[in-house]
């Protein structure tokens, strides 16, 4: 029996999404992974067939949908074997804080554009001695007057780049609790004192537009913080569990895809007069990382129902975090090597998926902060 019940427009809009992804994305990854970014307009060609934002209200552009249309992008964008496009982090990570938090001026005004991929979000938390240790951050927010001064630095900064609009994380000096100092602010681009630094270059996520960004006085209306002022680390911490577990579902859906096409060239490549899949070692491995896969789906799927719900998860989202991303790149570092010398080598589909996992591991709280977050709660 399964754990999640995908209705009938859940799949239509899984198999319109796939094709569109066969067509308009895929045919052009390579280019895009040498070119380093996506371009703008297949942002806006998300947006104009409703893969954007699925879950934000009529009266705002978007469709109204469930959590499920989310779960389902980040599936298909994964199994693409392709990062470049972070849909995900704008719909599901970033524009939440606007939808969530904005007032009914800020709704009106950015998130049609966040819908239609006119206006691509980018979230603002991690400084160059600042990541996980959020209330340690340095970067300021000054009031003078109307206007808030924003002066810092943020890195890692992924859509940083193309990003219209940006979800900054800064504190007030004045205020010496460390937790009610902090505050999220709305910037667009274009600001006077808002710089975009160059891209950085990775290891993996080629095409995924990664930069610093700078804050130099920057000036904004005093309006553009999001709620009631010395609320922004609860906002932080409210929205973190939905933001790990997109990082679990990719996960998973990257697993299953590296598996799949790994199953396919073993029983296809010969050795010693057989295919691969015929001896016992490797039909072994392939048992053992089909086992922690579906491990991790089940898993995953409740944790999936659960959120949907409404439930406080965030203990057990903290440990599908690091389990699926950990169990991911198990599965893509075995992959690889029954591939052999093959996968070492960019034309196979294996080489991409084996760097572009690696990051899951660090991103939106490292592994071994999630461990620590579940010892809390236990009590140890």
């Amino acid at each position: 029996m399964n754990i999640i019940s995908y209705t009938d427009e859940h799949n239509i809009f899984r198999d319109s999404l796939r094709k569109f992804l066969d067509k308009e994305i895929v045919p052009r990854i390579e280019e895009w992974e040498e070119s380093g970014i996506v371009p703008r307009s297949f942002w806006q060609k998300m947006g104009e067939q409703g893969f954007l934002c699925t879950d934000i209200p009529e009266k705002y552009g978007g469709a109204g949908g469930d959590f499920l249309y989310s779960v389902i992008v980040c599936e298909e964008l994964t199994k693409c074997n392709f990062s470049g496009l972070a849909a995900s982090l704008h719909s599901d990570i970033c524009v939440p804080y606007l939808s969530s938090f904005g007032s009914e001026e800020q709704k009106q005004k950015y998130l049609p554009g966040c819908v239609s991929g006119d206006i691509i979000t980018a979230l603002a938390m991690t400084e160059p001695n600042a990541g996980s240790d959020l209330a340690s951050m340095k970067t300021t927010a000054r009031e003078d007057g109307e206007q808030i001064i924003l002066n810092g630095q943020k890195t890692f900064i992924s859509n940083g780049i193309n990003c219209d609009l940006v979800i900054v994380a800064a504190r007030d000096a004045a205020v010496q609790q460390q937790h009610q100092a902090v505050d999220l602010y709305i910037v667009e681009s274009g600001t006077p004192g808002f710089e975009k630094g160059k891209q950085i270059k990775k290891i993996g996520w080629h095409s995924q537009d990664t930069a610093e960004l700078y804050f130099t006085d920057c000036r904004i209306p005093k309006e553009n913080r999001l709620g009631n002022k010395g609320s922004g680390f609860i906002k932080l911490m409210t929205k973190l569990q939905q933001e790990r577990l997109v990082c679990a579902i990719g996960a998973v859906a990257a697993a299953e895809f590296m598996l799949d096409f790994t199953i396919k060239y073993c029983r296809e490549r010969e050795a010693f007069g057989r295919p691969l899949s015929k001896f016992q070692h490797i039909q072994f491995e392939i048992v053992e990382m089909a086992t922690e896969v579906k491990l991790g789906r089940t898993f995953l799927d409740k944790l999936i129902v659960e959120h949907a719900e409404g439930k406080n998860i965030v203990v057990e989202v903290a440990m599908a975090k690091y389990w699926t991303t950990d169990m991911a790149f198990r599965v893509a570092d075995r992959c690889l090597q029954l591939h052999g010398g093959y996968g070492y080598c960019e034309e196979y589909q294996i080489a991409r998926a084996w760097r572009d996992i690696r990051v899951t591991r660090i991103f939106a709280g490292t592994n071994e902060v999630m461990k620590g977050i579940a010892a809390k709660f236990m009590g140890l």
